[in-house]
């Protein structure tokens, strides 16, 4: 644990996935005024708490790059609330697998803490520890500040907050903590260098070949970086193409589906064809991107740090991700931050969850340059959000109306590993695609 207002990390990794990044706060909006939303969200709290002495702690998935909008975070919260001893450690990991499973290894050796950092991917393994704290209470003790939240809120994220929790009638997340669908980050100076006009939002998959095909031949750069990554690497072909890894509701294998295996082979010829760099190996895609070597690279809102570091803002333009036939796709994953049932800190720990819940936190996040897009409607179309961003920016957000909620079962860590496992072995040419995506319906279900 750290001293007081000081964020302690962990020894970083190479990450590249929307993992290492997805933290921020928000909603979509159902005929309430960001002014209204503003006025309610930073009032003072009606509810009978005593916070002098109070402590909160937090345990995140962060790295050092993300550390100024994360720590601008954390000072917004002890602006608000300078009584509570706020303190925060970062886990910075390769995937949110292998975050749980530290998170959840330091857990059973006694680690203590008030608050978690969870995605989609972790939210049913915690809840089914049976760890974390039903907020039913809390909730209805400012019921009507949560309404004003909710009110501002994305109705998919409300939608599958329900259909995706513990189905035991509690409420143990709410939405916060921001989210991320998938887009195409295409570098406009590479398309230029080899005469191509920019894509559009409905572009295909025969679209994006055809264009990779034209760079690789005139430029000598790679189109598209085709990895393993679960969120990254994976959904987005799957998603493009009508298919995913599971049903709706999480309960069935769909690897092996034709529209699976069509995109696994998709993903496969990119590696053959050489328009992608070589799939296993050590790249940094946006250090490829932005020096010119590399005409796309797909992304939520977490590509904007590297981006803005490198003063390259205005070489990019966001678009859809290309799709086969009418099959606009992307997943979709949302921050959870659930309060631990063992805290002695419920109220403290309760007015942190509700700070990334309501306009006051995201729009800390989203100026500081947070890694996630909003989940409040109206920081999503603040200038907050879309300054200093490349154009279209504002389809990150508008990717919700048709995004898919990335499957995360209760076992979600093991079969995100399965997964990535077998699809890695699949664009590595080690196993044929449809043995591949057969192998992987076979280790998923057993996993179900």
């Amino acid at each position: 644990m750290t001293d007081k207002n000081v964020t302690e990390t962990l020894p970083e990794k190479s990450v590249f996935s929307r993992r290492t990044v997805l933290k921020s706060a928000g909603i979509g909006a159902a005929g309430i005024t960001t002014a209204a939303a503003l006025a309610a969200c930073s009032k003072k709290d009606d509810g009978p708490k005593d916070l002098d002495a109070a402590t909160v702690s937090f345990v995140f998935n962060g790295s050092a790059d993300q550390a100024k909008s994360w720590d601008a975070l954390f000072a917004g919260f002890k602006e608000k609330y300078p009584q509570i001893d706020f303190t925060a450690q970062a886990i910075p990991s390769a995937s949110w697998a292998e975050y749980a499973d530290t998170v959840a290894v330091q857990l059973a050796g006694g680690a203590k803490y008030d608050v978690l950092n969870l995605a989609t991917e972790g939210a049913l393994l915690f809840a089914d520890k049976g760890v974390v704290l039903a907020l039913d209470d809390l909730i209805a003790r400012d019921q009507e500040e949560m309404d004003i939240a909710l009110a501002d809120t994305h109705p998919r994220l409300v939608e599958f907050g329900k259909k995706y929790g513990p189905q035991d009638g509690k409420t143990y997340y709410i939405p916060s903590g921001g989210m991320n669908c998938m887009a195409a980050w295409v570098n406009k100076d590479v398309f230029a260098k080899a005469g191509l006009e920019l894509p559009t939002d409905d572009w295909t998959w025969d679209d994006f070949l055809a264009a990779g095909r034209t760079i690789k031949k005139k430029t000598g750069a790679f189109m598209f970086p085709v990895t393993a990554e679960y969120f990254v690497g994976i959904m987005p072909w799957l998603t493009t193409n009508g298919a995913s890894t599971m049903n709706e509701d999480w309960t069935v294998a769909t690897c092996d589906t034709p529209q699976a295996i069509e995109a696994a082979e998709f993903a496969r010829q990119l590696v053959v064809e050489k328009l992608s760099p070589a799939p296993g190996g050590t790249f940094d895609r946006f250090e490829l991107g932005i020096k010119g070597d590399l005409a796309v690279f797909g992304g939520g809102r977490w590509p904007v740090l590297a981006v803005r570091a490198a003063n390259a803002v205005d070489k990019y333009e966001i678009f859809d991700f290309p799709h086969k036939g009418a099959n606009r796709g992307s997943p979709v994953g949302w921050a959870a931050f659930p309060i631990m049932k063992s805290s002695p800190n419920v109220d403290a720990a309760w007015e942190f969850v509700k700070y990334l819940s309501t306009s006051s936190g995201a729009t800390v996040f989203a100026t500081s340059g947070g890694t996630a897009s909003p989940c409040l409607k109206s920081v999503a179309e603040s200038q907050d959000y879309l300054a200093d961003s490349p154009v279209g920016t504002e389809k990150l957000y508008k990717a919700l109306d048709y995004a898919t909620a990335i499957p995360s079962p209760t076992k979600g860590n093991l079969t995100q590993r399965t997964i990535e496992d077998i699809w890695g072995q699949i664009i590595a040419g080690n196993i044929k695609p449809d043995a591949g995506m057969k192998k992987m319906q076979e280790e998923v279900t057993k996993l179900l």
